[in-house]
């Protein structure tokens, strides 16, 4: 099967009220009903004017919907409504799929938060958006409101900008803060880091900590120190939790490259930070060999922080 998710607007409303329809209607029974459940064609396409929508696609078929509604002028926030996988096409992890396109459109939108509303009555949804990196922030019966930053993306062009992007990251940082890096060999994640340092004001120059695993940096001033942690010889959680790291947390900004899968138990507010080279893109010069960069703020700590200006 070829899947794809399109970004798509009032004219595709019958194909997302397909989906909307067999999505909800094979949840539980609630009361009062899911709104989604009076959707009606001509509703549907009043709601995809504001935002558009996107639709998942399996071999031209739609399987999945969501619609993007965006708050604010200029855009604050943008809620995720009537999101649904037909149950035909579920547990092929196609609903990840299509919150991280969400996530992605509301950063491309500038928007500083992404919005959800979950039925009371249903725990394992709410638990799917918490694994999506999702908060509860209110409630208004019979919905839970959840909301978490949008990712940051950002075109960084040279090792000296990657540098430099670790630099101003720095000043939204305080002790007890974790970072993951995730990238390919060379990516740039200690050079990165060593822009974090920078920032931090720490003590010695920061190198990659392959051949010691881990590595502390004192803070020169009043600052937190750096723990900076390769977890790429690390064969699992429990070698991690061996580097004792918890002494340092509290008052430490702690960076694990490779730490994808391992570091999220550290701490229930993380800094999620990918990068990828772009020379796939056709918009830049191959030979330069840039990188895109994805900061993504996971959890409550996040919430209030407004990491666009650092892109």
């Amino acid at each position: 099967m070829t899947t794809e998710i399109r970004r798509v607007g009032p004219e595709a409303a019958a194909e997302v009220l397909a989906v909307v329809r067999a999505a909800f209607a094979d949840r539980p029974a609630l009361d009062p009903p899911a709104d989604a459940l009076g959707e009606t064609e001509e509703s549907i396409a009043a709601m995809l004017v504001p935002g558009g929508g996107l639709l998942v696609l399996d071999d031209g078929v739609a399987v999945g919907a969501v619609v993007l509604d965006p708050v604010g002028d200029p855009v604050e926030a943008v809620y995720l409504r009537r999101f649904g996988i037909a149950p035909a096409a579920q547990g092929r992890g196609l609903a990840h799929d299509l919150v991280r396109a969400g996530l992605a459109e509301a950063d491309r939108a500038g928007a500083r938060r992404v919005v959800i509303l979950a039925r009371e009555e249903l725990p394992r949804t709410a638990g799917f958006w918490r694994d999506m990196g999702f908060t509860e922030t209110a409630r208004h019966a019979p919905y839970v409101e959840m909301a978490r930053p949008a990712p940051v993306t950002v075109d960084v062009p040279s090792a000296d900008a990657m540098r430099d992007l670790g630099r101003r990251l720095a000043g939204h940082l305080a002790g007890g803060d974790v970072l993951v890096l995730s990238g390919e060999l060379g990516a740039g994640k200690t050079t990165f880091t060593q822009g974090l340092g920078e920032g931090l004001g720490v003590r010695g120059g920061v190198t990659s900590p392959t051949f010691v695993i881990s590595r502390v940096h004192p803070p020169l001033g009043d600052g937190p120190a750096l723990v900076h942690v390769d977890a790429y010889r690390i064969g699992g959680r429990a070698e991690l939790d061996d580097l004792d790291l918890d002494t340092d947390l509290d008052e430490a900004v702690t960076v694990v490259e490779w730490g994808t899968g391992l570091a999220e138990g550290l701490s229930d507010a993380r800094l999620e930070v990918r990068i990828a080279r772009a020379t796939a893109r056709t918009d830049v010069d191959p030979e330069a060999d840039p990188r895109v960069v994805e900061i993504d703020a996971i959890g409550a700590r996040w919430l209030g922080v407004d990491l666009r200006p650092i892109g």
